[in-house]
Order: C-alpha cells, then sequence, then structure tokens
C-alpha cells in the first residue's frame, strides 16, 4: 500500500491563511473584530489547511480545491458566536459595568453572567435583591426562541449540606421565576443547585463568601445564525 508523501510547499498558501487568521484574531482590538469575526476567521484557517492536506493526498491538483472548500467549512464552524449573543453578551457588559457582575463567553460558546451577593442574595436566603432586577431585566430582554437559559445557584459554606443543597436549587429557581414573570418561556429555562461545592473565593472571609453565595445565568443559542 502506497501512502502519498506530503510535502510543505503546496500547503504554504494554506498554511499562510491559517497563520494571518490566527494573527488577525489575536491582535484584535474591542473596535476591531467581533467575536464571530474571530471565530470565523479561525475556522476559515484551520479549514483550509484541513482541506489542503486532504487534497493533497488525494491528488497534487486537487490541493487548492481542497484548501478553498476547507476554508468555507471551517468558517461556517467558527461562526458558532451568533450575532444574537454578540449583541447580548455587549448589552449585559453595558448594565452590569462598576458592578462587579462578571460577564463573559465560556469555551463551550455559552454567555455566562455570574452575579455575586451583592445583587444577589443574603445569607440563608433565596429571594431576589432588588438591585438584582435591573439586571434579570436587562438578561430576559430580547431573547428568541433559539436561546436556551440555565441557572445555577451556589452558596458560601456556612451552614450544612442538609441547608446549603436545597437552598442553592432554590436560589436558582427564584431567578427562574422572575424571568418567567418577565416573558422567557419556563421551558426554555432549567435550574441546577450545587450547594458550597464550587467555591470561586476563600470561605474564610466575609468577601470570599459573598462571592460564593451567588447565582450563574447561562444563555445558549441552539441555532446559530450569525
Amino acid at each position: 500500500m502506497n501512502i502519498p508523501t506530503l510535502t510543505l510547499s503546496p500547503l504554504r498558501p494554506a498554511l499562510a491563511l491559517l497563520g494571518a487568521a490566527v494573527l488577525a484574531a489575536g491582535c484584535a482590538t474591542p473596535g476591531g473584530m467581533s467575536e464571530t469575526q474571530r471565530g470565523t476567521a479561525i475556522g476559515a484557517g484551520a479549514g483550509a489547511v484541513t482541506g489542503a492536506v486532504i487534497g493533497r493526498a488525494t491528488g497534487h491538483n486537487n490541493t487548492a480545491r481542497g484548501a478553498v472548500i476547507g476554508g468555507a467549512l471551517g468558517a461556517i464552524a467558527g461562526n458558532v458566536w451568533s450575532r444574537r449573543m454578540e449583541e447580548k453578551r455587549v448589552a449585559m457588559q453595558q448594565a452590569t459595568q462598576g458592578t462587579g457582575i462578571e460577564v463573559s463567553r465560556t469555551a463551550n460558546e455559552e454567555l455566562r453572567v455570574n452575579v455575586p451577593a451583592d445583587f444577589s442574595f443574603d445569607t440563608g436566603r433565596a429571594d431576589i435583591k432588588p438591585q438584582m432586577r435591573p439586571v434579570l431585566d436587562q438578561f430576559a430582554r430580547g431573547l428568541d426562541a433559539n436561546q436556551v437559559v440555565r441557572v445555577v445557584g451556589h452558596t458560601d459554606s456556612t451552614g450544612s449540606d442538609a441547608i446549603n443543597n436545597p437552598l442553592s436549587v432554590n436560589r436558582a429557581n427564584a431567578v427562574r421565576d422572575y424571568l418567567v414573570m418577565r416573558g422567557v418561556p419556563a421551558a426554555r429555562i432549567t435550574t441546577e443547585g450545587r450547594g458550597s461545592y464550587e467555591p470561586v473565593a476563600d470561605n474564610g472571609s466575609d468577601a470570599g463568601r459573598a462571592r460564593n453565595r451567588r447565582v450563574e445565568l447561562f444563555l445558549r443559542d441552539t441555532q446559530p445564525a450569525g
């Protein structure tokens, strides 16, 4: 069985595209490439290299054609962070600026909003603080049928698991109920409670416990539209 030997020179254009894509994505400023464009660029570059390799393995004349096809498919695969998600991320960052609430994009393409105790819950309580309501209002605003929400409640280490575990669930459910009142269909919201098992700070201080006593909201687009 003859295994094709790959040489670098026919792959140079595709490798150059990958390098340019990674460089552009890495150097993009907030006013330059959007998150969607960065994902598309990197996906296109990686797809071009893969397509070129496949094309080269199946025949020298197919290298360039494989790079083009691979680049196009890679661009589609890389563009998993939709315009809707990017718009929501920007809106949430603007609405929570200076509050200590964290808004981020996760590795699996979810929008994560982390609301600490200053804005979420008092010790041992599951009722939403008044200052948290505008944050949830902004989160609920403009969601469409392709977006689903996951709410995860957390506690600090004060108290036993018998108290903390149901308390974390009640906190997540309280957020769900508020979002439903603001028009988000209940069928598109799931809730979880993690008790005190996932601290993000030292429970040995008041400040650390306040950070651990939190709720996280995750927004996912089930049908990215670019």
